[in-house]
Formats: C-alpha cells, structure tokens, sequence
C-alpha cells in the first residue's frame, strides 16, 4: 500500500509553497513573491505522529486562465487533486474570501475528496482574526489558521489530514530504485521524455524555453526494476540567467545531479553539441555520476548511413572527458528507443557500483607497468606500489607510490584505460588518489 499523499492546492500566491516546505522541513519548491512560481507537481515526504505520508505542491489554479502556462498549471493541480488521498486547501486571510476560493472550492467539492481548509498568513499568536470565520462560506468545515511564515498551526492541519488518512499504512521499504536525473539545456526535451515513460502530462510541455523550473520526482517501475526520475529545470548559460527565480533553479538542477545514481544528459540532435551541453555534462562528471547521452529528436534529422557514426564522432571529441558515457539516439515524441534506456541505466548504475579486488587490480597494474615504464623526472622514477580500490559511485582508487608529483596526470590516465580495458566501468568516471606510501 503507498504512502498517503496530501496535495496542497489553492489560487496563486496564498503561501502554498512556504506551507509545504515548511511541512518538509526543507526548501525544496520555490518561495518567491511572484505568482505562478511553483508551476509542476512538487514531492516530498514528511511523518507526523508516526506516520510517514507524501505531499505534493502544486502550481495556483486560476479557474478563469487563459494563458498557455496558467492552463498548464491548472491540469497539474487537478492531477495532484486526483491522485490525493487528502487535500489541502490554502487561502489568504489578508484577501479574504475571492471569487477564485470559491470556484476552486466547489470544484473540490465535486471530486468528493476529504477537503482541509487553511488559512494562512495568520501570524499572531492569541487572539483569532475574526475574519477567518468568513471562510465558513466555502462550506468545507472548520478552517485552521496557519502560518507558513512562522509554523503556527500546522500541527493542527496534519491532525485534520491524519484523520482522513487510510487506515493501514504500508511500513517502509528498503529503497531499491535508481535515482536518474534528466538534465540538459532548456526545451532539449527532458519533460518530453519524462511524459513518454510515465504515459501522463506529469511535467508541463511547452516550447516555452524554461518551462520546469522545479527538479520533479516520479517513481516508476517496470520488467527491468524500479526508478526514481528527476526531471530537472534546463540550465541556462550564466549571462541569461536574470533573476532570482532562474538563479535558484539552476542550483537546484546541480542538486538533482548529487542526490541521483545516473545522469541522462539531454542533447538536442537539430542544434548539436554547444559549448553550453559541455558544461552541462561537466557538472555530472565532476559530481562522480554515472551518465548516458541521450541524443533527442534524432526523428527529425535527415540522415544517411553514416549520420548516427559521425554524430557519435562529434559528441565524443566535443566532451572529451565523457568518453566513457554510451550514446542512445531517441526521440522522447515518438517513442523511438525509450525503452532501450532501461538497460542502459540499470549497465551503468551497475558499473559504477563495481568493486575490484585488490589482488586483480594489482594484476592489472603490474600487466600496464610492464608495458608502459612509469615517467622520470631529472633521472628519479616513479614507482607505484600497489593500488587499492576503496569506493564506489564512482569507483575510486588509491595509489601509493614513491613520490605523488612524478605521477603525471598522463600516466593517470593511461593507467585508468588499462582498467577499464579490464574490467569495464563503462559508463561511469573513475577517481584516482595519489599517496605517497606511508601517507594515510
């Protein structure tokens, strides 16, 4: 049985975001004084009196929208509304009752969902605003006053929620998924794919450059295991990133890339590989990750039987350092290729999970010593030891030898691709430590 899931829904700018981080405990969806900010579905998880439960923030709903984004914003509410098991409604005690709490009341009236009511932005502490009792008007019960800013209240909205929870509540699972983080430029087609696995408008779709400007998680499971995807807002280029909103996204895009296993790095086919692709892919190669480029919209490309070679061939030579990352070309409109993904992230998860023995690793070294001398500096040469393997994601190695600075980071990486001849490790960086021996 799932974990209960409260959606937090409401019309734009009444404190939803500030309420549901300050549920969670953490910033995770995006506080700005600017309606529309939270524009898709935003998870996490929370316990209250020894109940862990999800909770969901969504974009305001404007019941009389018309443009593109506000529309968008609206079906994504009303899927949370529909997936929920409790909802919480949040209105404003400084505006009052609005014409849009009430048309967004009757419509979760009409969904026949458990319905909580909070008022927010009732600061003081003591004396009740005697305004709130006006809300009584939405004929959804007792409302609570709340305070985002300040957590006043909230303790008293869980109890309500709890309430409405079901009754067995399935105890915590050893979590077995992988976490894969799709990144790339803005519109290069990660919210696409995201919707073309999960079969739903789970993230908003648009040609709007920067669209998702949250990181969004979606578990899903399939023949192959189970994954948790985080479909992360498009990092911009410093000089075009203008303001705060954009700013804060662009570190929680990097923050996606720690917290996941795999990085999909989502390249455009039409527009190639820019200097922009480069520092994308940079930032999951320095973070240690496990990646695959993903060449997108390859549907559209007027191709020969060489065109896939050579666009491989370029991608190569552009991200130099990423040779080890697979290239899958597919088009997340049509489909083509999805489902080869699976087995790519599951490899390369796999691979930069691997460990090597100490006494095969050492095999190997001494087979690339023999072959290739280790470098001299004014006639003193390198030695190295022996090399241990001493963790993983990404596999990382120690070498001791007799002086650290004569190991060049030539030999480094000459040593590292008689490794991965080997044993593999496609897919994945690997790190090497120098010490000198004696050295902890």
């Amino acid at each position: 049985m799932p974990k209960p899931l409260i959606a937090i829904v409401g019309r734009p700018n009444v404190g939803k975001s500030k309420l549901f981080n300050k549920i969670i405990g953490k910033r995770l969806s995006i506080v700005e004084d600017t309606p529309g900010v939270t524009r898709d579905r935003i998870y996490g998880s929370a316990d209250w009196r020894g109940r862990i439960f999800d909770i969901v923030d969504t974009g305001g709903i404007e019941p009389a929208a018309d443009s593109e984004i506000l529309l968008f914003m609206r079906e994504q509410a009303l899927l949370a509304i529909d997936m929920a098991d409790v909802i919480a409604l949040v209105c404003d005690i400084s505006t009052g009752v609005t014409a849009a709490d009430e048309q967004i009341a009757a419509l979760l009236l009409r969904s026949a969902k458990p319905v909580v009511l909070a008022v927010n932005k009732m600061d003081s502490v003591g004396r009740v605003n005697p305004d709130i009792y006006e809300f009584y008007s939405l004929g959804l019960g007792d409302p609570i006053a709340v305070s985002a800013e300040h957590g006043h209240g909230t303790g008293d909205l869980l109890d309500a929620c709890l309430a409405h929870f079901p009754k067995e509540i399935a105890e915590n699972e050893e979590n077995d998924s992988v976490s894969v983080a799709i990144i790339g430029k803005p519109n290069a087609g990660k919210s696409s794919l995201l919707n073309n696995i999960l079969g739903e408008k789970r993230v908003i779709v648009s040609d709007v450059a920067g669209t998702t400007r949250d990181a969004i998680d979606a578990e899903f499971e399939n023949d192959t295991g189970k994954y948790r995807f985080i479909d992360t807002a498009g990092i911009r280029r410093k000089a075009r990133i203008d303001d705060r909103i954009e700013k804060f996204s662009v570190m929680r895009a990097q923050m996606s890339i720690e917290r996941s296993d795999v990085c999909l790095i989502m390249i455009d086919a039409q527009q190639g590989v820019t200097e922009q692709d480069t520092k994308i892919a940079g930032l999951a190669h320095e973070a240690g990750k496990a990646s695959i480029v993903v060449i997108n919209k390859w549907d559209i490309i007027v191709k020969d039987d060489k065109t896939m070679e050579r666009f491989r061939q370029t991608v190569y030579r552009e991200l130099a350092y990423m040779t080890y990352a697979p290239i899958l070309f597919i088009s997340a409109k049509t489909g083509q290729r999805v489902e080869r993904l699976f087995e790519l992230i599951q490899y390369v998860s796999a691979q930069s999970s691997l460990r090597v023995t100490t006494g095969m690793l050492n095999s190997v070294l001494a087979d690339a010593v023999a072959r290739v001398q280790p470098p001299t500096d004014k006639g003193r040469r390198l030695k190295i030891y022996y090399m241990t393997q001493i963790g993983v994601r990404p596999p990382t190695f120690v070498a001791f030898c007799n002086d650290h600075e004569l190991f060049h980071f030539s030999y480094q990486r000459y040593l590292e691709n008689r490794i991965r001849a080997a044993f593999g490790l496609e897919g994945t960086p690997v790190k090497f430590i120098v010490r000198r021996r004696g050295e902890e």
